[in-house]
């Protein structure tokens, strides 16, 4: 990791190198896919924060409540990380959640998904902020050219397929 300082501006300079997915990330997402909600968040520092779209929760055990919460409104998710970027103390992740509701006459979804997680400088093998997005997860909005707002289904995308390792640097 290089810092330097450009026009009163710090910047630092790391190298990501796309690898496979840590044993960490695949057990955090299989406690939330299994709604078992146990030893998988333990990836997190006990005063971790986490902004997931619109939420903003601080402490471990308060986003495994929310994620609960959130996951028991009628629809049980399968994660599918189809790219993972390590970058040291930055980890990069993308991906789709097949989201099947509990009403089979709704349709599922599958929303792609990026994540940031920075790690613990104390314990770099912990997380100590997610931030994260999903979505769309049923309609996007389409404004025609008179101004009117149409809501259309959000297109189902299948998995990417996963591509070779490599490394790239960028500036954050």
């Amino acid at each position: 990791m290089q810092n330097k300082e450009t026009q009163n501006q710090k910047s630092t300079m790391l190298t990501f190198t796309k690898t496979e997915p840590p044993e960490w990330l695949l057990a955090f997402w299989k406690e939330i896919d299994d709604k078992t909600f146990g030893k998988g968040f333990d990836c997190f520092v006990e005063d971790a924060t986490c902004r997931l779209g619109v939420a903003e929760w601080n402490g471990r055990e308060v986003i495994r409540k929310n994620l609960r919460a959130f996951i028991d409104t009628g629809f049980t998710a399968l994660h599918h990380v189809t790219e993972y970027w390590d970058g040291g103390s930055i980890k990069v992740f993308r991906g789709v959640v097949t989201m099947t509701p509990d009403d089979r006459s709704k349709g599922v979804v599958r929303p792609v998904m990026t994540h940031f997680f920075y790690m613990d400088e104390a314990d770099p093998t912990k997380v100590r902020s997610w931030i994260g997005s999903v979505g769309p997860v049923a309609f996007w909005r389409n404004v025609t050219a008179t101004g009117i707002v149409r809501l259309q289904k959000s297109p189902r995308i299948p998995p990417a397929k996963p591509s070779v390792n490599r490394t790239i640097k960028c500036e954050v």
